[in-house]
């Protein structure tokens, strides 16, 4: 059995939820999660739309990690 071990250069994750509280706690725990893994915030991108059925705004987010 052999083990493996590479550095981890980018990240890609997305987010969503209906409000922007909600994404931002989100956010926030994956970002101290992947500063363990030495990886920063590259960018950020966000868009909002209207729930079809609800009428409330949805928002998502993605969230480009890179390493340091």
């Amino acid at each position: 059995m052999s083990f493996s071990l590479e550095r981890i250069d980018d990240k890609v994750e997305f987010f969503e939820g209906f409000s922007l509280e909600e994404i931002e706690k989100k956010i926030q725990i994956q970002i101290d999660n992947n500063r363990a893994l030495l990886l920063q915030v590259h960018t950020v991108q966000h868009h909002s739309v209207t729930h079809e059925k609800t009428g409330h705004p949805y928002y998502s987010a993605v969230v480009h990690f890179k390493a340091k």
